[in-house]
């Protein structure tokens, strides 16, 4: 894997965080192991990863440096102001370069987010991977790299170039979601504080706090229980709370966990989830919910008599029963687009914002990736605004026109219509059934993620960057109040891969990690999906196979689309004594362009270097 002798590319971009202010050369690292993640802050597989590398940081912190490169997907993280509150919202601990035109993108040659590439303290590239799950081969790599540098003389032990940044000082620090309590309260989850806040029915004075504040995952009470950026919130039936033991679920989003609070005594126990994260393949069979893995719970809602769980970080809806104690998939077979029909069998891309409407018919879903309002109603999925992955804007009226950009909350209002935070265009919408059609009732907030009615009725939204809830201006809701928006409409544009048409090698490149071997125990190790948009770009070559090469034929008559590309291998420990297992997984959205000067073959690296 390591034989290909490739100069790293010189780090450019338009800025550096994280460095005190030092803009940082290759040379400068000279003698460093420096591991480039390529991320963008609206991509959960991305902020996975980021909690992959901490443990790599913490090992290996006096001879790894970790490069986080901001290439971003949505035109809000272009913005220096988004990229810097994202990385301290997340806890980044390594120099972040900002790459706004993709330029380090390109010049790494990535196609997928993350990827990952490594360089040696020559400043040689020698390992790329794509999506999750790299953690233990990494540290294998790192380990050869260390002691074939230290019998070189070209591996330098020392501290890296990281500085942190000052802390702030705030009542609540990037809040997530926000539940009302029964006595006229919030409960808000603090996220970057790793806690939960009661606040008065104001909205601003802080009742008490339940969680350390740390990052963890202890049970207890509320001054020693831990969590880990923590979403969403969910208030139980009270016949159900009575028989469960605790009042409210949370989304534990990062431990991978749903947990319960009881808020008579602040108490937190884990309901559901074992803290480690979902790789595995998808049934609809029922589990012990506390023997089963889940992958980054991010919103919950009652619904359908039991708690609906957006797990985002595998693009489904799950359920969980508080009674029984299990859960099990709702809605979703973890490929990451946009496909409605009848339940489970149906795409969603990192489900992030739920809300029931008020006669329970209906479950609205803020599907964030694809910059999508959609509704569970009657067994089936339904999108009641939104184009795909790559469409996204700030335009109103007729919802088969009207935009949004990564919505991340969802509230139903009494009168059947529906508010969403729309993150990313700063601003409240609200979605019409009867006249189909969608406007703007607020805007200019920073990052909304939520939102919550009072008792009053008021709407109070989850301000998520300026760090406060925020109460709506009387008569925002009115016909009088709400706007009428003609923004710009965005397409995700990364540089097209240009194919000719005909016949196209696809070949997935995928180098087990040292030390380990592919797995066949349990049958094929790997398994490659193939997709396209629109389908008519793919005249053979669709469908699922056990093989990472596959015969393609692009449709001449197709001048452009985007490949979906969805690859997995299974992989376990060599010649050990009860050997561990891995399983390596990412999805592609490749934009294709067909032309006559198109190349015929299309690799795509999950592990490895194409040489």
């Amino acid at each position: 894997m390591r034989t290909a002798r490739v100069r790293a590319p010189e780090l450019r971009g338009r800025g550096w965080l994280n460095t005190g202010g030092r803009e940082l050369h290759l040379a400068d690292l000279r003698g460093k192991i420096v591991l480039l993640d390529f991320w963008t802050f609206c991509c959960v597989n991305c902020l996975h990863v980021l909690d992959e590398l901490r443990p790599l940081e913490e090992e290996f912190g006096d001879v790894l440096v970790v490069i986080g490169v901001h290439s971003p997907k949505f035109e809000h993280e272009r913005d220096p102001a988004a990229v810097a509150a994202a990385v301290e919202r997340y806890g980044v601990a390594h120099p972040v370069l900002d790459d706004p035109e993709l330029q380090m993108w390109q010049q790494y040659a990535a196609k997928a987010w993350p990827t990952l590439s490594v360089v040696d303290p020559e400043g040689y590239v020698v390992a790329s991977m794509a999506g999750e799950g790299h953690a233990d081969g990494l540290a294998r790599l790192i380990t050869e790299l260390i002691a074939a540098h230290e019998a070189k003389g070209t591996l330098h032990r020392g501290e890296g170039p990281y500085v942190p940044p000052a802390g702030a000082e705030t009542a609540l620090r990037f809040p997530g979601k926000a539940v009302r309590l029964d006595n006229g309260g919030f409960l808000v989850t603090d996220s970057a504080r790793h806690s939960l806040v009661e606040l008065g029915s104001d909205g601003e004075t802080v009742v008490r706090r339940i969680g350390s504040g740390a990052r963890g995952r202890a049970d207890g009470p509320p001054h020693q229980a831990g969590f880990s950026e923590p979403q969403g919130l969910c208030l139980l039936p009270r016949q159900t709370a009575e028989i469960a033991g605790y009042d409210v679920i949370v989304a534990d989003t990062v431990n991978h966990l749903l947990r319960g609070v009881r808020l008579a005594t602040g108490d937190v126990i884990t309901v559901a989830g074992t803290g480690r994260q979902w790789r595995s393949t998808v049934d609809n069979h029922p589990h012990d919910a506390v023997s089963i893995d889940l992958s980054s719970p991010w919103d919950v809602a009652w619904y359908d008599d039991r708690v609906i769980v957006a797990m985002a970080g595998i693009h489904q809806l799950w359920w969980f029963d508080p009674v029984k104690r299990t859960t099990g998939v709702y809605a979703g077979t973890t490929v990451e687009a946009l496909r409605d029909g009848p339940l489970p069998d149906v795409w969603m891309a990192q489900p992030s914002g739920l809300s029931a409407s008020a006669d329970g018919r209906r479950l609205w879903v803020a599907d964030s990736e694809t910059s999508a309002l959609r509704f569970v109603e009657e067994g089936a999925l339904h999108t009641a605004v939104g184009q795909g992955l790559f469409d996204f804007g700030h335009v109103d009226g007729p919802a088969a026109e009207a935009l949004l950009q990564h919505p991340l909350g969802v509230c139903a209002l009494p009168d059947g219509s529906v508010l969403v935070a729309d993150t990313y265009n700063g601003a409240v919408r609200r979605f019409d059934p009867v006249t189909n059609a969608v406007s703007t009732v607020a805007d200019g907030l920073a990052e909304p993620s939520d939102l919550v009615l009072s008792q009053e009725g008021d709407v109070l939204v989850v301000e998520s960057a300026a760090h406060r809830l925020t109460r709506l201006a009387p008569g925002a809701l009115s016909a009088a109040g709400a706007t009428t928006v003609a923004g710009e409409r965005h397409r995700t544009e990364r540089p097209p891969t240009e194919l000719t048409a005909g016949e196209v090698a696809l070949q997935i490149i995928f180098t087990p990690a040292p030390g380990q071997k592919l797995d066949d125990s349990f049958g094929p190790s790997t398994r490659l999906e193939v997709s396209a948009s629109p389908p008519e770009l793919l005249s053979e070559g669709a469908g699922s196979t056990t093989d990472l090469v596959r015969r393609l034929v692009i449709n001449p008559a197709v001048p452009e689309g985007v490949l979906q590309v969805v690859a997995q291998a299974a992989t376990c420990d060599a010649d050990i004594e009860h050997a561990a297992c891995h399983l390596t997984r990412q999805d592609w959205g490749v934009p294709v362009r067909v032309t006559e000067a198109g190349t015929a073959r299309l690799p795509l690296i999950l592990r490895g270097l194409d040489t």
